[in-house]
């Protein structure tokens, strides 16, 4: 059938109208989910980032009201091993760059930055501060606790006692090895410890000794023999949430995040000034 052609210019702006809105439908309707409101914050980190990460936590949330943000604690490598058997997380911090690199060579995490660094102690149980009052008289401790080797003060304490060993003499390794009554998988278990007074030593990061107040005797290892943990963060890969994970990884960059990671007891990134 066949319309007059008054008909048809009559009825074109109906047409027209309904194609828009069909169109407008459909851009509804395929809307990407990264469009979409993030409302959830998931950060993995070392557990010696516990209490610093958990008073920023406060501070992010009040900057994103309605903004839930959840923190899995831990030592750095079974959160890597987490990560890598497809645990959910937007943000990962790390107690050392090995865990970080091997993250990054799987494409499990991208663009990591050194954010803070650490120095190992020795936490000493008061009752036994007259026994172990310097590095050289740890083999006299009838019980010692460190971490594991795969975690990083664990690997960080082996260097220690191996560049120990040169000064101190060749079995010096083996005299302190010899009282340890066990490995602990992350630094904040390895000063429990010695607070309950299960060991009599342990080392740990300067910043968890400052957590700990007046639980423990702080002991200073030698700076010649010393090692310093420096912590990388980055977005994790395919991030549910990656507008917040980056901005969570600007606000621990930022001078407020440098101000509370100083106060906390780290120290800042090699070539970075002390927070004003």
């Amino acid at each position: 059938m066949k319309y007059p052609r008054r008909q048809l210019l009559r009825a074109l702006p109906l047409l027209i109208l309904a194609a828009c809105l069909a169109v407008l439908g459909g851009c509804e309707r395929s809307e990407p989910a990264s469009a979409q409101r993030e409302d959830k914050l998931v950060v993995f980190a070392a557990a010696s980032l516990r209490d610093v990460f958990t008073a920023l936590g406060e501070d992010f949330k009040r900057s994103y009201p309605g903004v839930e943000v959840t923190f899995n604690f831990a030592g750095t490598q079974e959160l890597r091993t987490q990560l890598e058997h497809g645990a959910a997380a937007d943000v990962f911090a790390s107690a050392d760059q090995r865990h970080m690199d091997e993250l990054v060579k799987s494409q499990r995490a991208a663009g990591p930055v050194v954010f803070a660094r650490n120095e190992p102690v020795l936490v000493v149980a008061s009752e036994s501060a007259a026994t172990v009052r310097g590095l050289a008289d740890l083999p006299a401790a009838a019980r010692i606790v460190i971490g594991t080797p795969e975690v990083p003060i664990g690997r960080y304490t082996q260097q220690i006692l191996d560049r120990a060993s040169a000064s101190l003499g060749a079995d010096f390794r083996a005299r302190v090895e010899s009282k340890v009554a066990s490995r602990e998988p992350n630094v904040r278990q390895v000063l429990a410890k010695v607070r309950l007074g299960e060991a009599q030593a342990g080392v740990v990061y300067r910043t968890d000794a400052q957590a700990a107040q007046d639980g423990v005797v702080v002991v200073a290892i030698p700076p010649e023999v010393n090692v310093i943990a420096e912590y990388p963060i980055a977005v994790v890969s395919g991030a549910a949430h990656p507008g917040l994970a980056r901005a969570w990884v600007d606000l621990v960059t930022s001078e407020a995040g440098r101000t509370a990671l100083w106060r906390a007891g780290f120290l800042v990134p090699s070539g970075s000034g002390a927070p004003r």
